[in-house]
């Protein structure tokens, strides 16, 4: 398989009660390796490998949509989950 260059959206779809870092349902993140500034490190570790796994062309094969995964955070308080959507982009053309 070809890698094919992805952008990773992180999204905050649901939880059981209000975040302890103050994250919202809605709220958008793009992956880029680095935690984003004020994004939960804990819940970002959770989330890393699924999101890594998305930029890099891998699937999961327990998801429906090769694109989309979903993970939560370890906070049991609170459980946020995550949609983790790849976006392809259009392959740059050849000069």
């Amino acid at each position: 398989m070809k890698y094919q260059e992805c952008e990773v959206v992180i999204r905050l779809i649901g939880n059981r009660a209000p975040c302890h870092a103050g994250h919202k349902i809605g709220e958008e993140w793009v992956f880029d390796y680095m935690t984003p500034g004020g994004f939960c490190s804990l819940a970002y570790n959770a989330i890393y490998p699924f999101a890594l796994t998305l930029r890099m062309g891998g699937t999961f094969p327990w998801q429906k949509d090769p694109d989309v995964v979903y993970a939560s955070c370890p906070d049991p308080e609170v459980g946020n989950v995550f949609e983790i959507r790849r976006r392809r982009r259009a392959p740059k053309p050849n000069p």
